[in-house]
Order: C-alpha cells, then structure tokens, then sequence
C-alpha cells in the first residue's frame, strides 16, 4: 500500500465517521474498519439481528452491504453529488449463528453517474455467508432551504 492510498483511506475513514451510517446502522452494531470508494470494511453483531430460529436475519446482511455499498458511493460521487440506491440483490449462501461477521465492501465499477460495489460478508471462520450487489445513481444535490 502506498503512502497516498493509506492517506485516502484514513481521509475517506474519517469522513465517513463523521458522517455516520444513519440510526439504523448504530442499532445493528456495525463498525467501519476501513473505507474508501474503492474497498471498504465493517464488521455487524450476529447478536441482536437474528430471526428467531437464531440465524443472522438475511435482512441484516443486506442493510450492512447497503450501508457500506451506498456510503462508498457517496465518498466517490464527491462534494455536491449524492448517490442514491437504485438495484440492491443478495444472494445468501451461508447463516452465521454467533459472533461477528465481516463485510467487505469492493468496487466493480465508479463512473460518473453510477456506481456498483460487490459486498461479501464472511463469518468469523471466513465462509462466506451473503453476497450482496448494490447500484447507486450519482446525482447533483443542492441542500433544500
């Protein structure tokens, strides 16, 4: 890793945790480890987002590969642009039962107005349990007053 990509991912770290994931996130318990536009890490509880036969809720994978794919995209799309999710899909594989999983959120493509991150969710042994695909929609964006 260079000294600038390291640079930008402490940059895109920050700005990240002081934008926050949004209420959601903060009740699911999940941590960003590392982010850019490009790859991005966060880690969620299996505690407390299980359906009730005790299996991490597959709707639980999605809104963690949502929060790291949408954010992402928003640190690409750049100051006076949003990104807006348009296509989300997800495709369980495996059920985490305790512990933490790790979602690794990569970019697949980052163009000008769109943007499309793979995100892979892994238990704590490594196999992978979801594979989530999320599109934004880059847009300009002007605050309301």
């Amino acid at each position: 890793m260079t000294s600038e990509s390291s640079a930008r991912e402490t940059d895109g770290l920050d700005w990240a945790t002081q934008r926050g994931l949004g209420a959601l996130a903060d009740k699911m318990g999940i941590e960003l480890v590392e982010f850019s536009p490009e790859r991005s890490v966060a880690t969620m509880p299996v505690e407390g987002n299980t359906q009730p036969v005790g299996l991490l809720h597959g709707g639980a994978y999605v809104v963690l590969g949502e929060s790291l794919g949408s954010m992402a995209a928003n640190l690409h799309a750049g100051p006076g642009r949003l990104a807006v999710g348009v296509d989300i899909n997800a495709t369980h594989t495996g059920s985490a039962t305790s512990g933490l999983v790790t979602a690794v959120c990569t970019a697949l493509h980052l163009g000008r107005s769109i943007a499309v991150h793979e995100i892979v969710v892994t238990d704590e042994n490594g196999k992978r349990c979801s594979t989530v695909r999320i599109t934004n929609l880059i847009r300009d964006y002007s605050p309301a007053s």
